[in-house]
């Protein structure tokens, strides 16, 4: 896995030099994406950041996979919490001041409560503990079916899912959507905070899919378009992940405030 680590020639900006934190693998994936207009989630959004858009619009994503292999750096596989689903919604931003494309979400759904515990604490991501199950059929369809747990809402997600054996295209809409290399995220005050991310290129797969139930987008405020989703599955894909950074330019202000301000004589 670690030779993953000197492959980054397809990275827009190097690889952190801090070490990384955590790594997984993804697997199974289907990427379900609607276009929506791009002032339809700006309030949505924290201060600092600016939706990024493809062909005038922006992109609001709905992700089923299940990831295993996850460890944190120094420490062996955890026993129990190394096998799970997983299920997010996302959308596609900038930074305001560097101009860093990266992945926003609105939620994250998992079936292990431990996981969730962690993703919540040390991430600061908006983890929900979720009842999940995958059913696969011949190694190729995936019976999906997600529901969130201690919410008023019990939030559902149903859909069956298979990868349609072909090679999917490569750049445009396809590179827009799933080569991004960081993420953003805020703490309970509202502090912006960027985690970044790496992994190859994405084998992206031509799909096919039946959503049956899906109510997390206006669960998060979001109204989709009633259209057809572009569809793309993916079969696996190692990711390494970095502790979270306060973005430059809050740190040079949280810095700034934490000077003591010399009194006069």
């Amino acid at each position: 896995m670690k030779e993953i680590l000197s492959e980054t020639s397809h990275r827009p900006w190097p690889l952190p030099r801090s070490t990384w934190a955590m790594t997984q693998r993804w697997n199974d994936l289907l990427f379900a994406h609607w276009p929506v207009p791009a002032a339809d989630l700006t309030h949505l959004l924290p201060p600092g950041l600016v939706v990024d858009t493809f062909d005038g619009s922006a992109w609001v994503g709905v992700v089923p996979f299940w990831m295993d292999r996850i460890r944190l750096r120094g420490l062996p596989l955890i026993p129990g919490a190394n096998h799970f689903p997983e299920l997010n919604l996302r959308t596609y931003v900038r930074e305001r001041h560097s101009n860093l494309a990266g992945v926003y979400f609105f939620s994250l759904d998992a079936s292990n409560p431990a996981a969730v515990a962690v993703a919540r604490t040390f991430f600061k991501l908006p983890y929900y503990w979720a009842h999940m199950k995958i059913e696969t059929k011949d190694q190729r369809e995936f019976h999906y079916q997600s529901t969130r747990l201690l919410t008023l809402d019990h939030i559902r997600f149903r859909a069956r899912y298979r990868s349609l054996q072909q090679p999917s295209a490569k750049g445009g809409i396809e590179s827009f959507l799933t080569e991004r290399y960081c993420l953003y995220t805020t703490d309970k005050r509202g502090t912006l905070y960027r985690g970044n991310i790496h992994h190859m290129p994405w084998p992206l797969e031509m799909a096919e899919a039946e959503i049956e139930i899906n109510e997390l987008p206006r669960a998060h405020g979001i109204q989709l378009p009633d259209t057809k989703p572009l569809l793309h599955y993916a079969r696996e894909l190692v990711v390494y992940i970095w502790q979270l950074e306060l973005l430059p330019a809050l740190a040079k202000h949280a810095a700034a405030q934490a000077v003591p301000v010399a009194k006069p004589l």
